[in-house]
């Protein structure tokens, strides 16, 4: 390792670090650990769901539920086929065609009213967890910058006791140490953007599907209650499906 770098870079500034420095320094490679391992994972489930969102054409032009469903893909973290799914349920439920015997509360609400809710909930449900994630990216973002700067505060006090101590003071007695702590200042930026920057690009990508999602629900919801998908016309024809 060269020299000069060992005696003025991050290693010199942990190994002459106290236990804060050294806190503050673990602290900061955690939040970005935790930044590149939220954003690879969130973006990973956004490529996927959005591959997802393109069965949605092929549900519609199906020849029954069963192949539609199909046609949207797996079920292990596929919000499209949920939401269809739940809204099948619910018709079902309220029609009483899911074997069920005598009447509950629910019986006597609108079979749109009780589809809508029951799609609504499974939309809310994707949402929420879409969501997951996001405050830490957030909170990183917002706090990693004040915690490189308690870190560069910290190792400026200390540097400036260790500079009144040697009782002599040169520019290199100051440059030095104060350097070294302005490190910190430096670390906390460079864990901040890419939370702030992933924040956004994650966030841009969750209203995307949700949006896909909530049209989707929205041409359910008038399958389930009239038996046709509502056209931006009003008069397009897509292939009858079998209610499974």
């Amino acid at each position: 390792m060269d020299s000069h770098f060992a005696s003025t870079g991050l290693v010199h500034v942990w190994q002459q670090g106290d236990w804060v420095t050294r806190s503050v320094a673990l602290v900061l490679l955690v939040m970005s650990l935790a930044t590149w391992i939220i954003i690879f994972w969130k973006a990973l489930d956004q490529r996927a769901q959005r591959a997802q969102a393109k069965g949605i054409e092929g549900f519609w032009h199906s020849a029954d539920f069963a192949e539609g469903l199909d046609k949207l893909g797996p079920t292990e973290g596929n919000p499209f086929r949920a939401v269809a799914l739940e809204g099948r349920e619910a018709t079902r439920h309220i029609l009483h065609k899911d074997g069920r015997s005598g009447t509950q509360l629910h019986d006597t609400l609108d079979v749109s009213d009780w589809v809508e809710r029951s799609l609504r909930k499974s939309v809310d449900d994707f949402q929420a967890r879409a969501q997951g994630g996001l405050s830490v990216l957030a909170s990183v973002a917002s706090t990693a910058p004040f915690v490189g700067l308690f870190g560069t505060v910290w190792g400026i006090y200390h540097a400036l006791i260790g500079i009144g101590a040697a009782g002599q003071v040169s520019i290199d007695q100051v440059a030095g140490p104060i350097g070294e702590a302005l490190i910190m200042t430096a670390l906390g930026l460079v864990v901040a953007i890419p939370a702030v920057l992933g924040y956004n690009a994650l966030l841009r990508g969750n209203k995307g599907v949700i949006h896909q999602l909530n049209r989707f629900a929205h041409d359910l919801h008038a399958y389930f209650v009239t038996g046709a998908r509502v056209t931006a016309g009003g008069d397009g024809k897509v292939l009858p499906m079998k209610k499974a």
